[in-house]
């Protein structure tokens, strides 16, 4: 039997209903709907120090929380979805041990009294019963948690804070865990000013050199290789002034310091500019009057 024009379907309508379910499945696919859990990132400088908290946070619903939804005695992600994730920039103490910067995976035993608290080694896990390791906990620490104002959804919050110290409190239902956490700041920022101080002395020292072997801007100079003494004197900077004062045609006094430069320079090594100062000692000794 012939087929007749009347009874084939348009060639565009017949394309389109074989993209139909793949249209479908696109629109699907692109929706954009709220995650029960949503993911939450919240970052505290304490002191000197970062503290990273990443996570994500159930709601309550009308459900029992705790010895119900989240069962006494267990190991517990802290969280849902993946296991909790906690980042220290520095070396802090939580809940009064030794933690070495880095990531640490974030767990909890909850139970009627004290919880215990866990950093595990391993930073990214999906949760507690497919990567987890024991052996790789850096620590186990006892805390009791109190009571708190009704939180629907779970958030981690950081209160207490000071330069040395801060309490990471872990909120939800009516409940409220508090870790404390704590920083060495005198001691980091002692070390940072040692280390300005250590490295100032250079900063000053290259300027006034740039200022003489390029800008020949020996003014300047000498302002920038003063600063450098006053912080740190060494056969570098030592050298540096006595070429500018040479600059100048201060003979008598560049000499007195690139003897100052060469003494140094023997007792305290990496004298690599030894012959340029002996060499400079030889030809201002001749200008001197």
């Amino acid at each position: 039997m012939k087929t007749t024009s009347r009874n084939r379907l348009p060639l565009a309508l017949l394309s389109a209903l074989i993209l139909l379910p793949a249209a479908a499945r696109t629109a699907r696919a692109d929706l954009e709907l709220p995650r029960p859990s949503p993911t939450a990132k919240i970052t505290q400088q304490v002191g000197l120090t970062d503290v990273t908290v990443e996570y994500s946070c159930p709601g309550v619903k009308g459900r029992k929380i705790w010895d119900g939804l989240v069962p006494y005695g267990k190991m517990w992600r802290t969280g849902a979805n993946s296991a909790t994730k906690i980042t220290f920039s520095k070396d802090v103490t939580f809940a009064d041990k030794s933690v070495p910067a880095g990531t640490y995976a974030l767990f909890t035993i909850p139970a009627k009294g004290a919880w215990t608290v866990i950093l595990n080694k391993k930073g990214d896990q999906p949760g507690t019963a497919t990567e987890y390791k024991a052996d790789l906990d850096l620590l186990r620490v006892q805390v009791k948690p109190g009571a708190a104002p009704f939180r629907e959804r779970l958030a981690f919050i950081f209160s207490n804070m000071t330069d040395d110290k801060a309490s990471l409190d872990l909120e939800w239902e009516k409940l409220r865990l508090s870790l404390p956490i704590g920083v060495a700041t005198a001691q980091q920022a002692l070390a940072n000013v040692t280390s300005a101080v250590d490295n100032g002395w250079r900063v000053y020292a290259n300027a006034a050199r740039y200022m003489l072997e390029t800008k020949k801007d020996y003014d300047t100079g000498l302002k920038y290789v003063d600063q450098s003494l006053l912080l740190k004197e060494d056969w570098f900077n030592d050298w540096i002034k006595a070429q500018l004062l040479a600059a100048k045609g201060g003979y008598k006094d560049a000499v007195a310091m690139a003897e100052k430069a060469e003494a140094l320079g023997a007792k305290n090594g990496n004298f690599f500019l030894e012959a340029d100062v002996k060499k400079g000692l030889v030809d201002w000794k001749k200008k001197v009057k």
